[in-house]
């Protein structure tokens, strides 16, 4: 890009902290900024040379924004979402897009009629590294899948408040939505829709503490955990011909290792926010109104995977009522 891409930021927290502070060390600036906490709001401003807003249409509804990135918990996302493509602003939103497959489709939904640019913030998708592992197993390096193991667990009660929205049920808190998503979507970025979907785990405080999602395919099978309860991150994949390891931390990995009988392989690379940022950039530069690195369809089937899980689960959330 020759011209730096505008950002308006929605949020203020954590997420979007991380995100610009990457970005703008590159070919990114953050324009405007809201959230409902107008103190912190002006404190996240202040730090990247943005201007703080009192209402979402003020930071979005201007000719200087080239995209609306959305940083808040995702029972908000929705609202958010449809209300700044509506405003023919294309949107990059952080993951999951929705609470649920409703939510979802219809953003999604919303996004087609307004022919409008929309992308889940996912940023393992826009990984190198994610990307040669795919490639990988494109090309049959490894054969047919055997079986994996993916985990993502971090101790989430640690050091955290009661009303964090990691343990929140009115902010739909809990493993699935914030850890969970990470092992199955990369398990369906590289092998699809499973034939069946498989969940256990354990509900206290009205979320979802941990769960064991098993992801069957016709040749083999995935076992993909996530916890609150304590540290694990690993992904391991094998097949007929071979297998793929990936990490330490593979959802932000720097390094994969293919192994088979004839070649052993290393691919080392960078997995960033500025990497995703920029990819979204180009992208709508181009005139895309959808990413080829999340296609609609991923986000829609990865929901329905995790809706799926909460239903075995028996997981509600207070705020779908």
């Amino acid at each position: 890009m020759e011209n730096k891409f505008r950002w308006a930021y929605i949020g203020s927290g954590s997420i979007c902290k991380k995100t610009a502070d990457e970005i703008t060390k590159v070919n990114h600036e953050i324009v405007t900024v809201y959230s409902r906490n107008f103190e912190r709001c002006s404190d996240f401003a202040k730090r990247y040379g943005a201007t703080p807003c009192h209402s979402f249409e003020e930071a979005v509804n201007r000719d200087d924004i080239d995209g609306v990135y959305i940083g808040t918990p995702h029972t908000s996302h929705k609202e958010y979402a449809i209300a700044a493509i509506r405003l023919k602003k294309p949107v990059l939103c952080e993951k999951p897009i929705g609470i649920n497959i409703e939510e979802v489709e219809e953003i999604i939904q919303v996004a087609k009629e307004e022919n409008v640019y929309f992308s889940e913030a996912m940023w393992t998708w826009f990984s190198p590294v994610a990307l040669k592992v795919k490639s990988w197993v494109d090309e049959g390096k490894i054969g047919e899948l055997k079986d994996c193991y993916g985990s993502f667990c971090i101790p989430g009660f640690i050091g955290r408040k009661a009303d964090h929205r990691l343990l929140n049920p009115l902010t739909a808190g809990g493993s699935l939505l914030d850890l969970g998503i990470y092992p199955i979507t990369y398990i369906y970025n590289l092998f699809g829709m499973p034939k069946e979907i498989i969940c256990t785990g354990t509900l206290k405080g009205g979320i979802d503490t941990e769960e064991v999602v098993t992801l069957v395919y016709e040749t083999g099978k995935c076992e993909l955990k996530s916890s609150l309860d304590y540290p694990e991150e690993k992904m391991e994949i094998r097949g007929s011909l071979g297998e793929i390891k990936v990490g330490p931390a593979f959802h932000c990995g720097k390094k994969a290792k293919l192994k088979t009988d004839t070649e052993k392989e290393v691919f080392k690379d960078e997995t960033s926010y500025a990497i995703e940022f920029t990819r979204v950039a180009e992208e709508i530069v181009a005139g895309k109104k959808e990413s080829d690195f999340v296609p609609f369809q991923h986000t829609i089937d990865c929901m329905k995977i995790m809706d799926e899980c909460r239903k075995q689960l028996g997981l509600h959330y207070e705020v779908e009522d």
